[in-house]
């Protein structure tokens, strides 16, 4: 599945690097601690967190997430947004908490567990 489609099926709003949504998601983590991120998550993975802070770009860069959903309506400053447009970093919104955010993903195809 690709960030396009992710974001159609989930009804998501895409607010950086929206020409990078071709991407593919090989699979998905969710976590709010960026030590657990950087040690489990995995490339070409589409992160769910309830962060939304500039830190979270650098650690999906570093790790090669293929995007980040932003979750509870919560939303990135002017920072990060212009990071993750440097970065080349799509970041994705969602009104719906983590747990159905997941379960939508999920029910679409995305695995945790390659």
């Amino acid at each position: 599945m690709t960030l396009k489609e992710a974001e159609q099926k989930i009804g998501l709003t895409v607010v950086t690097a929206k020409e990078h949504t071709s991407r593919e998601i090989t699979g998905g983590y969710s976590s709010d601690l960026l030590s657990d991120v950087l040690a489990n998550a995995s490339e070409g993975n589409i992160w769910i967190t309830m962060q939304s802070h500039l830190n979270i770009v650098a650690v999906a860069v570093m790790k090669g997430i293929s995007a980040i959903i932003i979750v509870n309506g919560r939303k990135p400053d002017e920072q990060t947004i212009s990071k993750a447009n440097q970065e080349k970093m799509p970041i994705m919104l969602s009104t719906l908490p983590a747990f159905e955010v997941i379960g939508r993903l999920y029910s679409a195809g995305v695995r945790g567990i390659r």
